[in-house]
């Protein structure tokens, strides 16, 4: 500390935090010298922190809010020690949230102000989609984009429930989120269970969540809105933790497929996959992607052979098709 009291000292303030000091100010605060305001920072915050507007040099202590720009880099410039806040992990989440709540209140956006919770229900859906293919394409650009649409949703839904009678805000679910993560980890927190596997992690959870939420049945709380392969996949995936015996479920052998019954017969094919350690629903969309891939590769290939490729004939569409189809 002694380098530190010899001098000048310039302390950067956080937007974020506002009034907050670093610890090292501290002690030199203590000692009586002199607090400065540079002119960047605003007049409330320096009030707060009892400052006087700086003056044509630097004696005791500087606040400033950036001391890369403008007058603060003089002084850093003059060999003043720099003493930064230090903001924790997720402190840009403020921001959005202030951003938000700008577009919500009177004077922001007309669009973001007469949005609800339903209205704003396709859009959920839509950029979790848009995530899934971002991360299906290990993109990570756009799952780094596609990853705040999706927040934006969270804190979009927590402003509009915030300015309901009996509502909640942001700040309400992210405690409810915390403590979740908190109780159904106890070997992490509390230190008073031992789990070695990532398997039994995933069974403990369900205990852990079955006995919190007071649940009758392992299947439920499941989102019964989710596509019909997943919420098979979701399904047999909770009965069988339960402890449901493989042979309960459907078999592809015991399906009869000449009485048209193909919601039992998809019914068992996910379920077989699923049994088999598979995600059918990934494993469909996987093959509507190769689907749609032949189906882009023919084109190519009959306008590539001076075809238009809107018009194809179905022997036109045989004869480009990448894979041979079956007879």
């Amino acid at each position: 500390m002694t380098a530190v009291s010899a001098g000048p000292v310039v302390i950067t303030l956080s937007h974020r935090l506002g009034a907050v000091l670093p610890a090292a100010a501290v002690p030199l605060l203590r000692d009586g010298r002199p607090l400065h305001a540079d002119t960047d920072v605003p007049g409330e915050l320096a009030q707060l922190c009892g400052a006087q507007p700086v003056g044509e040099a630097v004696r005791g202590l500087l606040l400033t809010m950036d001391s890369s720009n403008g007058a603060a880099a003089r002084w850093v410039a003059s060999g003043a020690v720099v003493l930064h806040i230090p903001e924790p992990v997720g402190t840009a989440l403020l921001d959005a949230a202030a951003v938000m709540d700008r577009l919500r209140s009177p004077g922001g956006c007309p669009w973001d102000a007469q949005q609800t919770h339903r209205s704003l229900m396709p859009y959920l859906i839509e950029e979790a989609y848009e995530l899934y293919q971002a991360l299906e394409d290990s993109d990570t650009d756009a799952v780094r984009e596609e990853l705040g649409d999706v927040l934006l949703q969270v804190l979009f839904h927590a402003r509009v429930a915030q300015e309901m009678p009996g509502g909640f805000d942001i700040d309400g679910v992210a405690g409810d989120l915390v403590t979740k993560l908190v109780t159904r980890h106890p070997h992490v927190f509390a230190g008073s269970e031992e789990v070695s596997t990532a398997a039994d992690q995933e069974l403990r959870w369900e205990q852990l969540k079955r006995a919190e939420k007071r649940r009758e049945s392992s299947i439920d709380g499941v989102a019964l809105g989710q596509p019909a392969v997943a919420l098979v996949a979701k399904l047999v995936s909770r009965a069988i933790k339960a402890g449901l015996p493989g042979d309960l479920l459907p078999s592809i052998d015991d399906v009869p497929r000449a009485d048209g019954d193909t919601g039992a017969s998809l019914f068992a094919l996910s379920a077989v996959a699923r049994l088999a350690g598979e995600d059918p629903e990934a494993a469909l969309r996987s093959a509507a992607l190769r689907f749609a891939d032949d189906v882009r590769a023919a084109e190519r290939s009959a306008r590539a052979a001076g075809l238009d490729s809107g018009r194809l004939t179905t022997q036109q569409w045989r004869e480009y098709w990448p894979t041979a189809p079956d007879p």
